[in-house]
């Protein structure tokens, strides 16, 4: 299929949320949160509101907003608001600390912070060192040097013309989840919403006008901003936002309150889910009718037994916050588990070698993607831009294989592979290995140095209720994954851990495990079990 052609004229949030009215859907509900049913008349009205009491402020076109919220209605409207006054939206991770607060300020040059109250005491200790801040409006409270939220957009206009902006405008910005370093801000444009939207929600999952969408993944960050927000509004439905975090009694709770018809979730919580499905027996998951997964590779175990107990299959696909959404994913009916899915329409992908040679199918290569949801670049990262974009393409900087049947399979980050006896060992295919025993939970598998300096597997482990970490069970779950491997992939030492190191995304920050696996010498303790209990 090709893309719609969109109109130069553009501004996303008249695309995404002002359109409905003339269409007839003002009284339609747009938003389900706790008590609050918001409906699209609503929302537009709130949304011209904060842009005016923005502009009111003296916040000018092109000058950032930060937002330190947990996904409600005020989230989506100081989005959609500083798009719409011709401002450039940014979204922040609300489990970052104040040392992290204070770069993502000043690296972006917010001009106004729009923050809960609960969060601030995250901004109060940094607020003599965010150089470019002029403005904190505060939700749900009024902490000192703030204004309130409610009474500002109470005072300004429910009237506003959206800005002048073109469809290569910047519409609002989004940092990198921090896997590899500090992180980076990815330039997204007034236009990159509705391609991803159309490419994915329409033409790949087909939502429809009468879907209720839930998503586990939060608005921060692309994957959540998607499923949560601009693909639903896309497609005319509902969409429910959940401040809280997204536990499985709290997630299990908000499926049977409104009935959602499509859940986003990464596999983390699948993993939780299903734990806890299997212990209380339940089977039902009310109207759902489809569930998503991205975030990290959802282990082959995971999507038979989510399957075989609820009767519904997980579509798992991979995206990234360059590319702003799931750019290859399976399709509803044609899901191969284990496997990333097909290259979503609109895009192209291709699997090359070191020396950027495309490589044929079965062969494991760096992914490239090509498609028109890609980021204009890094902000303030020469370097980094000139890595990752290559012309018309986006080094993805992820190892695939793609099958005969155009199927992609995941074998990890381009840094994470292990050379161990001379053979590459992907992390990821320890894991899921690892996933298939059934004591544990969860696992991430790094590199540690053995007496002779040479590299090999170590395993974190996260056990299921019921199971304790011993210096048996460390021997059997090893002795597990030899039989159903290569010799040289099993993990060397095993490490029981109450959790693992992880991004807001679900993905697992293996450059903690590598460090921490360095620093305790895990396989230079001679005369040791190759075992450490919650260590």
């Amino acid at each position: 299929m090709s893309i719609p052609q969109l109109p130069e004229q553009l501004n996303a949030t008249e695309a995404l949320v002002d359109s409905h009215l003339a269409n007839g859907r003002a009284e339609k509900t747009a938003i389900l949160s706790g008590d609050r049913a918001i409906s699209y008349r609503q929302l537009h009205e709130l949304i011209n509101r904060f842009g005016n009491a923005m502009l009111e402020l003296g916040v000018r076109r092109e000058e950032r907003i930060a937002i330190l919220l947990p996904d409600s209605p005020e989230w989506v409207c100081a989005f959609f608001g500083a798009i719409k006054m011709g401002a450039v939206a940014i979204p922040m991770n609300t489990l970052l600390t104040a040392k992290d607060y204070e770069y993502l300020l000043n690296d972006s040059r917010a001009r106004a912070l729009v923050v809960h109250a609960d969060l601030s005491d995250r901004i109060e200790p940094i607020r003599d060192r965010l150089r470019y801040l002029k403005h904190i409006v505060t939700v749900g409270g009024k902490p000192v040097d703030s204004l309130e939220f409610d009474p500002l957009l109470d005072r300004a206009s429910s009237h506003l013309d959206h800005a002048d902006t073109v469809k290569d405008d910047t519409a609002f910005w989004l940092y990198s989840s921090g896997t590899t370093g500090r992180p980076k801000g990815a330039i997204h444009l007034q236009h990159d919403m509705l391609v991803a939207a159309d490419c994915y929600a329409k033409d790949t999952i087909d939502l429809k006008e009468s879907d209720v969408s839930f998503s586990v993944a939060k608005l921060f960050f692309a994957y959540g901003l998607g499923n949560g927000l601009y693909f639903p509004l896309r497609t005319r439905g509902t969409t429910i936002l959940l401040p809280d975090r997204p536990v499985p009694d709290k997630v299990f709770e908000t499926v049977d309150r409104y009935q959602p018809t499509v859940y986003y979730g990464v596999p983390t919580s699948y993993a939780a889910m299903l734990h806890v499905a299997e212990k209380t027996g339940r089977t039902s998951l009310g109207r759902v009718r489809m569930c998503v997964s991205a975030g990290e590779t959802l282990p082959r175990y995971l999507f038979e037994r989510w399957r075989d107990r609820f009767g519904v299959e997980i579509l798992d696909g991979i995206g990234s916050t360059e590319i702003l959404h799931i750019f290859i994913s399976n399709r509803p009916g044609q899901a191969k588990a284990g496997s990333t899915g097909q290259v979503v329409p609109g895009f192209e992908a291709k699997i090359v070698d070191d020396a950027g040679i495309e490589l044929p199918p079965g062969q494991v290569g760096t992914l490239l993607m090509k498609g028109d949801s890609i980021a204009q670049g890094y902000w303030n990262q020469h370097e980094a831009t000139k890595r990752t974009f290559c012309g018309e393409w986006i080094n993805t900087h992820d190892k695939f294989m793609m099958d005969q049947d155009g199927y992609f399979w995941y074998s990890g980050r381009a840094d994470d592979m292990l050379k161990v006896s001379g053979q590459s060992v992907w992390p990821t295919e320890v894991e899921g290995l690892l996933h298939e025993h059934p004591a544990v939970l969860e696992s991430g598998v790094t590199g540690a140095a053995d007496d002779e300096g040479l590299l090999k597997p170590v395993a974190f482990i996260v056990l299921k209720d019921g199971h304790t970490g011993s210096a048996e069970l460390a021997h059997e779950i090893q002795q597990f994954v030899k039989k159903n491997t290569l010799p040289h992939e099993y993990p060397r030492a095993v490490v029981f851990v109450d959790t693992l190191p992880k991004t807001a995304t679900g993905k697992i920050k293996r450059f903690e495990l590598r460090h921490r696996a360095a620093v305790d010498g895990l396989l230079r303790k001679r005369g040791q079990e190759p075992f450490s209990q919650n260590g």
